[in-house]
């Protein structure tokens, strides 16, 4: 997957930009601030219908504007020209367009155009709480499989309606009808076995790609390891009937706290995904540089699962992840953006002078260089240029 341009109107400092970029690398220098990472983050929305910063779409909007557009042509292994456009109008919402026909779902882009972004804020999937890996769980499993998508939006919902009628039972036990509570249950457990299926067969095939993400960062001495805690102790290779059962008997023993709480108390919502390095649990006992390497091996390990289970090459996002890594791990993953097999087109940005300087050593066709300031993308001043 290639993004040959890209459009952004009045989208963070951009009032309106538009960018051609080089199939390889595209850094994107210039001062904190000045609107970098707003590209990378519109690049997002494009193939996910979300930014990777913020919930809430108005806090991407221009100050005073009245709306956000977004366009980018991508080429694909099956589709040699697709256009992605994304309106979002406050009060309205969000619209998504593929070669000017709208898309009836949000939900329809997850997966069409696969993306991974690496940045700073990855400290908080190997440090912060549950929901964070949670989250990195359903966004890979997402992208790489429609029907985990699908799956994973019908639960939400079952979970909302139980949780509401488990509300109502707290308050007014006698406002709720018991075979209602049931039918919601059996949905959300049916659904339940079916995602921590997934999961569970997941943990088990992304272990190699994490070995592999860790020893392409010169991390051979130390030995990643994830494991899923859910429901309950689950054999691996359990059918998802078996596991509804279990969760099913999970929530039979909860019954009475939940309806004290008024929520539901076991299930995918509240499960845990436990990173170890030689054993011990990273959240718990890593160092920040092992916390900081483990969670841009975690990013990079997602973007080779991600490769070899979708039809299309990840674009790869790199968001300041030079900012305080040390000069071997830079020259690592720089080395890996230029002669990676597996990597194709990446886009980072960075404020450092010296590391521009540095990538005047990449020098080819196929990487290019820009320049951002004020909201505005310009070429740099030769002396920073590639080539």
């Amino acid at each position: 997957m290639l993004l040959r341009s890209l459009r952004v109107r009045n989208f963070r400092a951009h009032e309106d930009t538009r960018v051609t970029f080089a199939s390889r690398i595209n850094l994107i220098g210039g001062p904190n601030g000045a609107g970098k990472t707003n590209l990378l983050e519109a690049i997002h929305y494009l193939c996910l219908s979300k930014s990777f910063l913020a919930a809430q779409d108005s806090y991407a909007l221009r100050e005073g504007a009245p709306f956000f557009e977004l366009e980018g042509i991508f080429a694909g292994t099956h589709r040699p020209e697709l256009v992605v456009r994304l309106v979002y109008v406050p009060g309205e919402g969000k619209r998504v367009f593929f070669n000017g026909a709208p898309l009836e779902r949000l939900a329809d882009l997850v997966g069409e155009l696969p993306v991974v972004v690496l940045s700073p804020a990855d400290q908080a999937l190997t440090g912060g709480p549950p929901e964070e890996r949670r989250r990195f769980l359903d966004n890979l499993l997402s992208q790489a499989y429609p029907a985990y998508l699908q799956d994973l939006l019908q639960y939400r919902r079952a979970l909302r309606q139980r949780n509401e009628l488990l509300a109502r039972w707290r308050r007014h036990p006698a406002s709720v009808q018991p075979s209602l509570l049931e039918s919601w249950q059996e949905e959300l457990v049916t659904l339940g076995g079916r995602l921590i299926h997934r999961r569970l067969r997941f943990v088990q095939e992304f272990a190699a790609y994490l070995a592999e993400a860790h020893a392409c960062l010169g991390l051979t001495a130390e030995v990643p390891r994830i494991e899923y805690v859910t429901v309950a102790p689950i054999d691996p290779e359990a059918e998802p009937e078996t596991i509804a059962a279990a969760f099913r008997a999970r929530l039979h023993r909860l019954a009475a706290r939940e309806r004290e709480q008024g929520r539901t108390l076991a299930g995918p919502h509240r499960d845990e995904l436990i990173l170890r390095l030689n054993g011990l649990e990273v959240r718990r006992y890593a160092s920040q540089g092992q916390h900081r390497i483990m969670g841009l091996a975690l990013k990079l390990a997602k973007f080779f699962y991600l490769r070899a289970r979708r039809d299309e090459t990840p674009l790869l996002l790199l968001d300041d992840v030079f900012d305080g890594l040390d000069r071997y791990r830079t020259q690592r993953i720089l080395e890996l953006l230029q002669h990676g097999e597996q990597i194709e087109q990446s886009f980072v940005t960075s404020a450092r002078l010296d590391l521009l300087q540095e990538l005047q050593t990449l020098a080819a066709p196929e990487n290019r260089l820009f320049w951002v300031e004020a909201g505005r993308v310009r070429e740099p001043d030769p002396s920073l240029s590639l080539s």
